[in-house]
């Protein structure tokens, strides 16, 4: 789709006039790092050695989700009912250890290049990630030096509901429009940000939260279903986002419904 018909189309469906961008919300997995193969790899050797069916491309389609929800839903399907509150500890912790064991994640190619150019439009980069790692800001610091604060962050720690539940991206506009505002209170408007999203749960988060939702197709899963999701834009990685960022920029500055 084109860049500038995709903005025409979400300023006419969410009622705004235009766009007035301020921030740009980044998950983490998938996007700012190549680590959703080493999770779904896990994913697939804890699923495995519990007795169940789970392919390493499904993990993709449940990222974002919570650990236990994705042990649920297998144990739904196979068993006809949900693992009890021991089996989810039990398997998470085997899933933790063995992601444990992998090798640090590298940064996503071209990530650090189009933070740079975002934050060099004047527009506020933010992570909103479901992951809990205590060491993520000093992770973020030593990959994309100078672009991210603690207090623009949204991890799993400020949700009670994670994705596909909006709640992540309405607490990343309201503590973007805090931090703008130099104040305690102000939360910016949907049209004052972006998300870049590269999961189904994630698109259909920043959708329900009615703010432009970019994807990035860095896996396996086919683009429908990244579409089909609600994303409102969508690119084969972030290399090519980057490479698109001027063009992008402009579309969402200028394009109105008028």
């Amino acid at each position: 789709m084109e860049i500038q018909e995709a903005v025409r189309r979400y300023l006419q469906t969410s009622g705004f006039g235009q766009m007035a961008l301020k921030t740009a919300m980044f998950d983490m997995d998938g996007v700012l790092f190549d680590s959703m193969r080493n999770h779904a790899r896990c994913w697939h050797e804890t699923m495995t050695h519990f007795g169940f069916d789970f392919p390493e491309w499904e993990a993709f389609l449940h990222e974002g989700r919570t650990g236990g929800g994705t042990i649920n839903i297998v144990s739904q399907r196979e068993r006809g009912h949900d693992a009890t509150a021991e089996e989810i500890e039990e398997m998470y912790r085997y899933k933790s250890e063995l992601f444990d064991q992998c090798p640090e994640a590298e940064p996503m190619p071209g990530a650090y290049s189009l933070l740079k150019k975002v934050k060099g439009s004047g527009i506020t980069p933010m992570v909103v990630t479901g992951s809990g790692q205590r060491i993520l800001l000093k992770r973020l610091q030593k990959n994309f030096p100078y672009i991210f604060r603690q207090e623009l962050m949204v991890t799993a720690f400020d949700v009670k509901k994670g994705k596909p539940d909006p709640e992540p991206y309405l607490m990343g506009l309201e503590k973007g429009g805090c931090f703008l505002s130099n104040s305690t209170e102000g939360t910016l408007k949907a049209n004052e940000s972006i998300v870049i999203e590269n999961a189904p749960l994630g698109v259909e988060a920043g959708v329900a939260a009615g703010v432009f939702t970019i994807a990035v197709n860095t896996g396996p899963l086919p683009d429908e279903t990244l579409y089909e999701a609600g994303a409102n834009l969508l690119f084969p990685s972030m290399q090519a986002l980057c490479d698109q960022w001027e063009e992008l920029l402009g579309a969402l500055q200028k394009t109105t419904t008028m």
